[in-house]
């Protein structure tokens, strides 16, 4: 047998041993993103069913808005706001402060709800 043949097939074969290795040690590495990755996967296949069903939301929405206009106004009041409070906060210097103001906000948010439940 042509001895360059045999130099090429002892050279394939510790690559493939190599290769196997590098594969059961990157297998090691990643179990611990394993939860985090299918989370990604559900959150992912969520928002392609939700794109599917853009027509129903749709018709969702118009249904809340014709039977309950003041609400529909408010949430998207709401939203609008939020929205142009991320954009601002979020673009700016204040970025890093977000972090420490969610807390905060959140805190707040709870103390009014329950102020309001206490009222109703």
């Amino acid at each position: 047998m042509n001895p360059r043949l045999v130099e090429f097939a002892l050279r394939k074969q510790q690559l493939q041993f190599r290769a196997e290795t590098q594969r059961d040690d990157m297998l090691r590495r990643l179990q611990g993103f394993e939860g985090a990755l299918d989370t990604v996967d559900r959150v992912r296949d969520n928002l392609a069913w939700a794109r599917e069903q853009v027509p129903l939301f749709s018709a969702a929405a118009v249904i809340v808005v014709l039977w309950k206009p003041r609400l529909a106004l408010r949430v998207a009041r709401r939203a609008w706001l939020g929205w142009a409070l991320y954009r601002r906060v979020g673009s700016g210097r204040a970025a890093p402060l977000m972090g420490a103001a969610l807390p905060l906000v959140g805190s707040l948010l709870r103390r009014w709800r329950g102020a309001s439940a206490g009222r109703g």
